[in-house]
């Protein structure tokens, strides 16, 4: 017949006491991994949530990084249609009638217009330049002109181009080359009826 070991009541609550001590010392060991992963997994949410808030949608440019863009209209570009002084042949001709007495102002009058007077018509304005070192210098625009009229010299080679703004002025452009030709642009210009106005005597 086996016999039967019997523990005394010390040895029983020694046991006890030993597998309470073994339960509570493993209890917050088996705590410890799983406050560890939901401090893991709280720090990893908490990351790619603040980039997302922080960064900007990359399909929408930002507001204050688009530079304001220049108008691309350019200004009207002026051309010129004519530019220079007096006709040669008044020059010459004044030259030629200079050694009387009677004509030597009209001369001096036309060596003057021969190395300081300029004119310039372009597309915008109308220049008149004089003066010894063309310090003197007027311009008009195409608008304010009333009226033109021409006036042939020397059997038309050259003659005078009269100009009348709509205050009443009048611009007397003296001995101007192709002639007839500058009085119908201005007209043109100023959108005008096309008809030159012939006046004065054929003269010098």
């Amino acid at each position: 017949m086996a016999s039967t070991t019997l523990l005394s009541p010390a040895a029983i609550a020694t046991a006890a006491g030993a597998t309470s001590i073994t339960h509570h010392s493993l209890h917050p060991s088996s705590k410890l991994p799983v406050r560890n992963l939901l401090f893991k997994s709280i720090s990893g949410n908490n990351g790619p949530s603040s980039r997302l808030h922080v960064s900007s949608p990359t399909d929408q440019p930002a507001a204050t990084t688009t530079p304001a863009q220049p108008s691309s209209k350019s200004p009207k570009e002026e051309t010129i249609f004519f530019d220079g002084g007096a006709h040669y042949g008044d020059l010459l001709a004044n030259l030629l009638l200079g050694f009387t007495l009677l004509w030597l102002p009209l001369t001096l009058a036309a060596v003057s217009r021969a190395f300081f007077l300029r004119y310039r018509f372009t597309n915008l304005r109308v220049t008149v330049i004089s003066g010894l070192t063309g310090q003197d210098r007027s311009d008009f625009s195409y608008k304010v002109i009333k009226d033109v009229q021409v006036v042939p010299r020397f059997i038309g080679e050259w003659g005078d181009v009269i100009i009348t703004l709509k205050d009443g002025a009048k611009v007397d452009l003296r001995s101007v080359p192709r002639f007839r030709e500058i009085a119908k642009y201005c007209l043109a210009m100023a959108e005008k009826p096309v008809v030159l106005k012939e006046t004065g005597p054929k003269g010098f």
